[in-house]
């Protein structure tokens, strides 16, 4: 066709065949989407519930867009029927026809009534549109419509079930928590718990009503729904209730071995009582049998420690599992200090018997080596032996002068072998072994 119009060159028959065969094709697809839409659980959900912040607004723009879909549907359905009447008439269409159609198919020639504006703007009263315009218009509100549906639901599948698995195990671990006298006020994770029961019932309110609160559109997405629920204040509480469970536990397990570790308390605590009890009759052995010396002081038992363990079983006899077990672990860590610091202690008076006991087989042994190289009763060894040996078996013994005695002994018999052994104080360390070259 060379003629032209108001909507440029008239179509022929084969343009508006094409056309048509498009048109009825997209018509079929908008409505299959409207109705999914209409059917579609999430706009069932949102139709009943009672909505508030971000989600009620976005609702109300999206009702008013798929009225305004259906208007327009409607007005789209219309005005195909028209089109295909006028191409039905004849089966060759004459031009009379062909320039109504080429009007009605290119031009705008759908009138709509005007609606509310989704946007919340101000409504105008009517809006002419081509049908390639009217079909952009409705995929434009299907998609923003469909968007604010599908994201809705989203949240709606994902986050309450959670919550109500959660709250689930919310409710075990506080009852568990009550058998073990873990209460709020009377132990922090009774406080936490009280804390999670309020954020998740308050979570559970805020999902409910306004569930677009809670998604997170994906960037650069275009795609209707294109996000993921928001479950940050979810995995927090999360996270949580599971420590406070740990906690749980550990006062669990205080109470299946509490008797078994009291009674290690107070073997470790007695054990703790003799060391301290032995290093005070050392200390009185020492300073009877030992001159010029310092001997430490030995305190006695903290009684601290004893008040402390008495509590933990009166903490056990009436269940206090939660009081227990901090308790338990601060006694085990000071009962071993304890124990340490009385094997410290005997240590630390028993040394200058010790010392005594060394200088006694030092003498023996070299009286021994002496003896080995026919020199045993040499008068000068014998003289320098007698004399330390008084000095180390005489109460009390001083043993600064006894062990200058066992040098000078020492000495004697390591002349006899040829090779003087070095003296304190000459550069060079005393052999203490009881042992000297040639043995």
């Amino acid at each position: 066709m060379g003629d032209t119009g108001p909507t440029g060159p008239v179509m022929d028959r084969d343009e508006v065949d094409r056309a048509l065969a498009r048109l009825g094709a997209e018509h079929e697809a908008i409505e299959t989407s409207l109705f999914a839409l209409q059917d579609h659980a999430g706009r069932r959900l949102l139709e009943g519930a009672e909505l508030t912040g971000v989600t009620a607004e976005r609702w109300a723009a999206a009702e008013a867009s798929i009225t305004l879909l259906w208007s327009y549907f409607d007005a789209y359905t219309g005005a195909l029927r028209a089109a295909r009447e006028i191409r039905t008439r004849r089966r060759w269409s004459s031009r009379e026809d062909l320039v109504e159609l080429t009007e009605l198919l290119r031009g705008e020639s759908v009138t709509v009534a005007g609606g509310a504006d989704p946007a919340g703007g101000a409504g105008r009263l009517s809006e002419r549109y081509s049908l390639a315009a009217l079909v952009d218009r409705m995929n434009q509100l299907y998609a923003t419509s469909l968007d604010m549906v599908v994201a809705a639901d989203a949240v709606w599948s994902a986050l309450p079930a959670r919550i109500d698995l959660l709250a689930a195990e919310l409710r075990r671990t506080r009852e568990l928590a009550h058998s073990v006298g873990v209460r709020p006020g009377e132990h922090p994770a009774g406080d936490d718990l009280e804390r999670i029961t309020r954020t998740l019932t308050r979570l559970r309110e805020q999902v409910v009503s306004d569930p677009l609160a809670f998604w997170r559109p994906a960037e650069g997405s275009s795609a209707p729904g294109g996000g993921r629920p928001d479950t940050t204040v979810y995995d927090r509480e999360a996270r949580a209730l599971e420590d406070v469970r740990r906690e749980i536990d550990a006062v669990l397990a205080v109470r299946q071995d509490a008797e078994q570790r009291i009674v290690r308390l107070r073997d470790v605590l007695s054990r703790a009582d003799r060391t301290l009890a032995e290093a005070r009759t050392a200390r009185g052995e020492v300073l009877a049998k030992i001159a010029a010396t310092e001997v430490p002081v030995v305190s006695g038992p903290p009684t601290v420690l004893q008040e402390q363990l008495s509590a933990a079983a009166e903490y056990r006899r009436h269940a206090q599992w939660h009081r227990l077990s901090p308790l338990l672990e601060s006694l085990e860590e000071k009962a071993e200090d304890e124990l340490l610091r009385a094997r410290e202690s005997l240590t630390a008076v028993t040394a200058p018997l010790a010392v005594r006991a060394e200088l006694r087989g030092r003498l023996d042994a070299y009286k021994a080596k002496a003896a080995r190289l026919g020199s045993a009763e040499d008068p000068e060894l014998v003289e320098k032996y007698e004399k330390a040996r008084r000095m180390l078996w005489s109460a009390p013994c001083d043993l600064r002068v006894a062990e200058q005695a066992v040098l000078r002994y020492q000495h004697a018999v390591a002349e006899l072998l040829g090779s003087a052994p070095r003296v304190p104080g000459q550069g060079g360390p005393v052999d203490r072994s009881g042992l000297g070259p040639g043995t």
